[in-house]
């Protein structure tokens, strides 16, 4: 014997019927088989929403009838032979009669009871099982059909009945006794009480009524027939990558479906397991796929965790006190309390200290749960010895789940630490004493992202995913679109990155996709996007919440850097081009390192000082290993050193600066480069990285440029620079009369800091420094009468982007 099951959304037609009816014709010739079948998929609900508007005096629930009649008729014309139509016709019309006078009466009388409702929605299962059977006849296929209610007898709780199996078992045995059908056809869902009064099984309960009658049957497999190719890693609607697990332990399987996984119902496993009778789960749209094998001989799948769910709508009801400590007696009042208002408990932690106790209930019985527990504490809470209850909503429970976990440290250090990166807050944390099952309490609205997290985490070692956001596609931001889409397969090949462009900015415009814009086309997929909103455009970064998340700042935006603490503080690491932040008040500066490090999250700026040289990332090197920095001196601005090096006075000052601007080397303003001021900003944070608290206003900054030509608009500017041209030219050639070359130096020493032009002799390890280099001498307790030398191009978006791109791989790696 062999029992098949075959869901809502396998018989949700007779398209789908035929399926079902094509399957069950193959298994009935390797042995006598019985199908259990749910109701029409929705078919369910429609019949619990007409019997709620009934009870509310809503005459429409007519209309959901009408809709109900008419896919049960449509369904027989489609699938039964003109000829013999008429009987079943008659059937379903005179059960769809029935439906209406029960909800006449629930519109008489307005009132709806549990057993009423049971009542409704048992249609369901009887009228797609007649149906089904009249099928299976009309093609040839003997079968007997029979009324679950004989067979299956519960307790009255409607709703979710509690099954008489003693009963039970013997009605089951004794009826196919005297079969001698090759297929028999039962309604699942439905059970009666011992009043006879029609009872259902719970909300999925057709998986239970196939595992009732296999453990009844002895039966050798028990099928379950469903719209996915087996039990997954992880919910498919949530994570992309989910994969089929081939087979899974009994007790690995009741965990996955207590704790939210819907391809079976969490009863199902118990009388099947009593029997050791294994569990298929098949594709009924694929019924070749071979599906998830329930037995318990699991075998290992490559992975310690076996799977990862969720239960959503979850409420944390946290009783603590004083009073509570040392004192016995406690939790048996608090579950005495939650079951006298018959609430289920999901999940129970407490501490050592015996100060508190925590329980996870389902949000829609947290109302009942306070009223009931804070009546049974009442005298210890007025004595102050307890705190009335302490009730959570808006809160999620994930698993992870796994026979091998047992005996394999580091789990859920693992677990919490993939959660810790990706700011996903846990709220409680239970471990059953078999190891099987580690679950954490967290917001609802970090569900998606924590089963994510976990599940690549767990399970896909072939590559991680990285959400970036970019603002800025100007000269440096587009070069960085490009380097991205370049190097895409060697990231994904080689450092097993994936790196998906989610959402793009610029001032004008900002687009989103969470499944990554295609970088072929950023360009017209960024116009069609809508307005830029700086505030809007963050706020979106963290309201999507999406898992290893990264934003990098290429613009030069004062405003944006002002973000950047909301994103660090929900665990959004930040790469900034943009020297704003880090330049800006010591204060703020210090609150994005401290964000950064309580977070645990990177925060990465390389690109603020010496384009994609690796000046900062030294810098760090030495600090980390225990050097100590004692002085600077550094050449930091490409742009002047671009001007100074081409300069001769044969062509003017401001024809060679604006020849700086086109090749891409200057600032958006390059008023930023020659007033000294970016100068500044970048020794200030080199100070600042080496340990000084220093502002802008510490800074010396010995100008070498005019006043007036350092107001009114760029092209003033360059106009003035033109006007006062025989300044420049002293200035050079009284360097090279003295046979030096002119340097935009930056120095710091013994806490101060300082930026000029100076006069460089052929000595000096500036003087042979061409084009737009930039070089940085680290004067340190090691390196003492030769620095350690960082030389190399300091300016171009080419070289800015590529610096961008390493630290975006740096804090994709965690190497911050």
């Amino acid at each position: 014997m062999q029992v098949l099951k075959f869901g809502g959304s396998s018989v949700a037609n007779a398209e789908n019927i035929n399926k079902v009816v094509a399957i069950v014709q193959e298994a009935s010739k390797k042995d006598n088989t019985v199908l259990v079948v749910s109701a029409l998929g929705g078919v369910t609900d429609l019949l619990l929403s007409a019997a709620r508007l009934a009870s509310l005096g809503d005459e429409s629930y007519h209309d959901q009838l009408a809709v109900i009649e008419k896919r049960h008729l449509t369904a027989v014309t489609e699938l039964i032979p003109v000829a013999r139509q008429a009987s079943v016709l008659s059937a379903v019309k005179k059960q769809c009669n029935e439906i209406d006078d029960i909800c006449n009466g629930i519109f008489l009388l307005r009132e709806l009871s549990a057993a009423s409702k049971d009542r409704v929605v048992s249609f369901g299962e009887l009228m797609s099982s007649k149906i089904i059977s009249a099928k299976l006849g009309a093609d040839g296929i003997e079968n007997a059909w029979k009324d679950s209610r004989e067979l299956i007898k519960t307790d009255l709780n409607y709703g979710n009945a509690k099954v008489d199996f003693e009963k039970s078992n013997r009605l089951i045995a004794g009826f196919f006794t005297g079969v001698s059908e090759k297929v028999t056809v039962l309604p699942g869902f439905i059970a009666s009480a011992p009043n006879g009064t029609t009872t259902t099984l719970g909300r999925g309960g057709s998986d239970y009524t196939a595992a009732i009658v296999a453990a009844a049957l002895d039966a050798k497999i028990l099928e379950i027939w469903t719209d996915v190719s087996g039990i997954m890693t992880a919910d498919p609607g949530n994570v992309t990558n989910a994969k089929i697990i081939s087979n899974i332990s009994y007790q690995e399987a009741m965990e996955l479906s207590h704790f939210g996984a819907k391809v079976i119902y969490p009863p199902t496993i118990q009388p099947v397991l009593k029997r050791n009778i294994p569990v298929k789960v098949k594709n009924t749209f694929a019924p070749a796929d071979e599906g998830t094998l329930i037995d318990n001989t699991a075998t290992h799948n490559g992975s310690i965790v076996r799977g990862i769910t969720s239960i959503s709508n979850i409420a944390l009801l946290g009783l603590e006190g004083s009073g509570m400590v040392g004192i016995p007696g406690f939790s048996k009042r608090l579950f005495e309390a939650l079951a006298g208002a018959r609430i289920n408990v999901i999940m129970i932690t407490q501490g050592s200290s015996e100060h508190s106790i925590c329980v996870a209930i389902e949000v829609s019985n947290a109302d009942r749960a306070k009223e009931s527990i804070d009546r049974a504490f009442e005298p210890e809470i007025a004595a102050g010895q307890v705190e009335p209850l302490i009730v959570e909503s808006s809160l999620a429970i994930v698993a992870v789940v796994g026979d091998n976990m047992k005996n394999h440290p580091g789990i859920s250090g693992k677990m919490f630490g993939a959660l810790g990166r990706n700011g996903v807050n846990v709220r409680a944390i239970a471990q059953g004493s078999s190891e099987r099952n580690i679950s954490a309490v967290i917001y609802k609205e970090d569900v998606k992202k924590a089963i994510n997290v976990l599940h690549e985490e767990f399970f896909e070692t072939t590559y991680k995913q990285v959400n970036l956001f970019v603002a800025g596609v100007g000269n440096v931001g587009s070069r960085l679109l490009a380097q991205l889409h370049k190097q895409k397969s060697y990231l994904l090949n080689h450092l097993r990155l994936q790196v998906r462009v989610v959402g793009l900015a610029n001032s004008r415009k900002m687009a989103y996709n969470e499944n990554g814009i295609n970088l072929d086309e950023w360009k017209s997929e960024l116009d069609k996007g809508e307005p830029m909103n700086i505030d809007k455009f963050i706020e979106n970064i963290r309201s999507k919440n999406l898992r290893n998340s990264l934003f990098a700042d290429v613009t030069a935006n004062e405003e944006l850097a002002k973000h950047y603490d909301k994103l660090l503080s929900k665990s959004i690491s930040v790469v900034a081009c943009n020297k704003v932040a880090a330049s800006s008040s010591f204060e703020y500066y210090k609150t994005l390192k401290d964000l950064a490090r309580e977070y645990n999250v990177p925060f990465l700026f390389e690109t603020n000082v010496g384009a994609g040289l690796p000046v900062i990332g030294t810098l760090n090197d030495l600090l980390r290993s225990g050097d100590k920095v004692n002085r600077i001196q550094a050449v930091l601005s490409g742009t002047l050193n671009f001007v100074f090096n081409n300069y001769n006075g044969e062509k003017s000052f401001a024809r060679v600066v604006r020849q700086a601007q086109d090749e891409g080397y200057t600032e958006p303003d390059p008023r930023l480069d020659l007033s000294g001021k970016d100068v500044m900003r970048k020794i200030m944070i080199l100070a600042r990285e080496a340990g000084e608290h220093i502002e802008m206003d510490d800074i010396k900054n010995e100008s070498f440029m005019p006043e007036s030509c350092m107001v009114g608009s760029v092209e003033n500017f360059y106009a003035e620079m033109e006007k006062h041209e025989d300044h420049f030219k002293k200035i050079y050639q009284k360097a090279a009369g003295n046979g030096n070359k002119l340097k935009f130096v930056a120095s710091y020493e013994n806490g101060r800091a300082s930026v000029g032009l100076k006069e460089i002799d052929p000595q000096h390890d500036f003087y042979h420094l061409y084009g737009k280099d930039n070089v940085v001498l680290f004067y340190t307790d090691r390196y003492v009468d030769q620095p350690l030398v960082v030389k190399g191009a300091g300016a171009g978006a080419e070289v800015t982007a590529s610096g961008v791109f390493a630290d975006i791989i740096r804090a994709s790696r965690r190497e911050a």
